[in-house]
């Protein structure tokens, strides 16, 4: 097996894959969901949960089909955002090294260029996504021939970090207020922040406009205007270990990404607390930080009919992300959403 991985425009993942002949799924019949899905947000109608007298959910949750990567064959292409890059990639090796023989090309280059590739080039399997697909994706989606409606599998839970420096000796704690303050240009040295804190410039790291990352921190952080972010002197990258180093090499500096990529850096840089609350897997799970968010890997029924590689992936991808989410820096998904995405599944394939 080959292992090529590619980051914005050069971090590609290429894995054996081997998908199934999924011979329980036979829906191959179904007439594909209308073009003019509901909007991921309020959740397409392919991703609602069946009835109660079809779902076949238990006491444990909703089970799903088994799937044997030695017996399935095929490739696979997705593409999308950088924060769900490490786990879409673990979630590959892990079907690779249960006797997948196929190929997985897995590209970081944002939540938006992912969707762009999936609904208006058309050329992607799944889309990994740090948001929620917008309506304008939807209908680009729509617009294809043949058309795609996306489906919506919610896959696990991220805290999205803000990172000093190790180096730093004076920040440890920032509110929503002053962070805003802080990307927007406000202030432009520490010192204007909190005149304890040192007379230096801010050095401002920010992901790209076409990150899902960027886009939650705008609407959560900056009232969904990033104008003066724009204008801020930030140096932007698609690229979180871009990020990474930037914020790494100076005390002054600050940035934000994934929880993931502080995780694997922790030794290099400090995860601050957003009033007074730090990124944990419990105050995640109690709602209590107010920088978390879902995210998603997103297929077409159509497509998980024609290509059943695709579906196998991503019901191995569904039944077993609880066993290496934390392990890759995140944390999971509420079981009722996984639940959801399972049954969302099962609707697809035709089951």
């Amino acid at each position: 097996m080959a292992l090529v991985w590619k980051r914005p425009l050069a971090l590609t993942l290429l894995l054996a894959l081997v998908l199934p002949a999924l011979a329980a799924c036979g829906g191959a019949t179904a007439a594909p969901p209308a073009a003019t899905a509901v909007p991921a947000t309020a959740v397409p109608a392919a991703t609602e949960a069946p009835a109660a007298d079809e779902a076949p959910a238990a006491a444990e949750g909703t089970a799903l089909p088994e799937v044997d990567p030695a017996a399935v064959s095929g490739n696979i292409i997705t593409a999308g955002s950088s924060t769900v890059f490490p786990l879409t990639q673990r979630m590959a090796e892990r079907f690779n090294d249960e006797g997948f023989a196929g190929e997985i090309t897995i590209d970081s280059i944002g939540s938006g260029a992912g969707f762009e590739r999936f609904c208006v080039a058309g050329e992607t399997d799944i889309a990994n996504a740090s948001r929620p697909i917008d309506r304008e994706e939807i209908d680009a989606c729509g617009r294809l021939s043949p058309p795609r409606t996306p489906i919506e599998f919610r896959v696990g839970t991220d805290a999205l970090a803000v990172v000093v420096s190790v180096e730093n000796e004076f920040l440890t704690d920032i509110s929503l207020e002053d962070l805003a303050r802080v990307f927007n240009g406000e202030v432009r040295a520490w010192s204007e922040l909190d005149p304890s804190y040192p007379a230096e410039p801010i050095q401002l790291f920010s992901p790209g406009s076409d990150s899902g990352t960027y886009d939650y921190f705008v609407e959560e952080v900056l009232g969904d205007d990033d104008t003066r972010l724009q204008a801020s002197g930030a140096q932007f990258s698609e690229n979180d270990n871009v990020l990474v180093q930037g914020v790494e090499a100076s005390p002054y500096a600050i940035g934000y990404f994934g929880y993931a990529y502080y995780a694997e850096n922790r030794d290099r840089l400090r995860a601050l607390s957003i009033e007074g609350v730090v990124p944990s897997q419990e105050n995640v799970d109690a709602g209590a930080y107010p920088l978390a968010r879902p995210l998603f890997i997103y297929s077409d029924a159509t497509i998980m009919r024609e290509k059943p590689q695709v579906a196998a992936f991503i019901n191995f991808y569904l039944s077993f992300v609880n066993e290496e989410i934390v392990d890759v820096g995140y944390f999971p998904a509420p079981a009722a959403d996984l639940d959801a995405a399972k049954s969302a599944w099962l609707a697809a394939v035709g089951q």
